[in-house]
């Protein structure tokens, strides 16, 4: 019995003290709401800032580490550019028997530059850094509404990414 009360009270002493991991959020403590600004296009691709500003947004809610709200009660402000994205092809096939192949499945990987910014300071938070993502999908029956289903996984994947450094990288 005695032994008892003196391995629980170990124990107890053990959980108290800890080992110094904490868990929860590593950020800035004087940063707890994020405004997500306009996301700037520069390709070709009919509104893709407005989806990646959706998948941002997104994120960061999935996240809950900063709580996203309007830009000008936001303790920081994101701002992203669309730099590029790029279709290649994966595997091929045929249909026949010939040497007719064509492509069946295709990546897109996309490139997002982002900086943060403290609304009254002229020196941002975070300079220029880039994001990447890519996602994989199928030639099915409609190529195009694939390839924009795409676009927007890799988008949501390079916002993971800025999400991550965001909340995590300094």
């Amino acid at each position: 019995m005695r032994k008892m009360k003196y391995s629980l009270a170990l124990c107890l002493a053990l959980t108290l003290c800890g080992c110094g991991y904490r868990i929860g959020y590593i950020g800035h403590p004087q940063l707890k709401t994020i405004g997500i600004g306009p996301v700037t296009n520069e390709t070709l691709a009919y509104n893709l800032s407005t989806q990646i500003r959706s998948v941002l947004a997104e994120c960061f809610q999935v996240d809950g580490t900063m709580k996203v709200t309007d830009e000008k009660k936001a303790d920081c402000i994101l701002y992203a550019k669309v730099v590029s994205y790029k279709y290649s092809e994966i595997s091929w096939s045929s249909d026949t028997d010939d040497d007719d192949l064509r492509p069946n499945q295709w990546r897109v990987s996309i490139s997002i530059t982002y900086s943060v910014m403290i609304p009254g300071r002229a020196a941002p938070l975070i300079k220029d850094r880039t994001a990447t993502g890519s996602a994989t999908f199928m030639s099915g029956p409609d190529l195009e509404v694939s390839r924009t289903y795409a676009l927007r996984q890799a988008g949501y994947e390079a916002a993971k990414n800025i999400v991550v450094q965001v909340t995590e990288g300094w």
